[in-house]
């Protein structure tokens, strides 16, 4: 099932939100965020809305609904599914009107089912794309026009037979995965995420996971990271929107069990969506 509110009206299916000559469409002025409602639970939807509108400030663009009404339309809109639907939330805001400057904003909300995913193993090896620094791309947004780089990563590592990439920013450190935030177990146990230094969205999930582990005396440590380190690592694992906590039992030849702290972290975000 999927639903799109556009224009004050709901409508099933992916209904068409902009023309040939809108901004958004040919010179790339669009945001979006991804939120999550699983079986009526909308975990720290007021945050991915209000990154949402963030976003489309830092691109010029303006949301045409206040945080409240954006968290009303969705929760309207997650009470025409199931009770027991697994949904992606996704509002997107984009230019219409403008030459080079946009000057005029559209919106568009979607929901759609998409089940969280099992707690499975996935692999990944080193993208030769990399991260671009806040001087040469809107990386404090989440922008669509930065994705044709993610997709460039994961089409090559598709081609090499793995299912996700790890990025480096132009400094040759680990940055995230392709498509989520990276953590990784030193040999000595030590929990390690990139340190943010603004090539990457630091996550509301990451930074979610952060905070459970800590109630748990788990520490996590912050701090530029060789690509080498992830070929001792003990595990490996991502946290975004999607599929919340996800480990990585394969990057490049090195194979990991799913680890304790991925498992640990996954059971309490769990916990914290349960009571959400």
């Amino acid at each position: 099932m999927y639903l799109t509110f556009t224009n004050g009206v709901w409508s099933e299916g992916n209904v068409p939100v902009m023309g040939a000559m809108d901004h958004g469409v040919w010179l790339g002025s669009s945001v979006f965020d991804g939120a999550r409602a699983i079986r009526g639970h909308l975990p720290d939807l007021r945050l991915h809305l209000a990154r949402a509108i963030r976003s489309a400030e830092y691109l010029g663009l303006t949301c045409p609904y206040s945080l409240e009404e954006l968290e009303n339309l969705c929760r309207i809109g997650v009470g025409k599914f199931p009770a027991d639907a697994e949904l992606y939330i996704r509002p997107l805001i984009f230019g219409t009107e403008g030459l080079l400057i946009p000057s005029q904003s559209g919106f568009a909300l979607s929901l759609f089912d998409a089940p969280l995913p099992p707690f499975t193993g996935f692999s990944a090896c080193l993208a030769s794309q990399q991260r671009p620094s806040p001087l040469m791309a809107p990386t404090d947004a989440k922008a669509s026009c930065l994705y044709p780089n993610t997709t460039r990563a994961l089409r090559d590592a598709k081609n090499r037979g793995f299912e996700n990439a790890v990025v480096c920013d132009a400094e040759g450190y680990v940055a995230e995965f392709a498509t989520a935030n990276l953590f990784f177990v030193t040999p000595e146990g030590r929990l390690v995420t990139p340190i943010p230094n603004g090539t990457f969205l630091s996550g509301i999930t990451r930074a979610r996971v952060i905070d459970l582990l800590a109630t748990q005396g788990v520490q996590v440590e912050q701090r530029s990271v060789q690509i080498e380190e992830l070929l001792t690592a003990r595990e490996i694992f991502n946290t975004g929107n999607f599929a919340k906590v996800m480990p990585c039992t394969r990057f490049e030849s090195h194979q990991m069990p799913v680890g304790e702290i991925a498992s640990l972290a996954r059971r309490l975000y769990l916990d914290f969506m349960a009571a959400s």
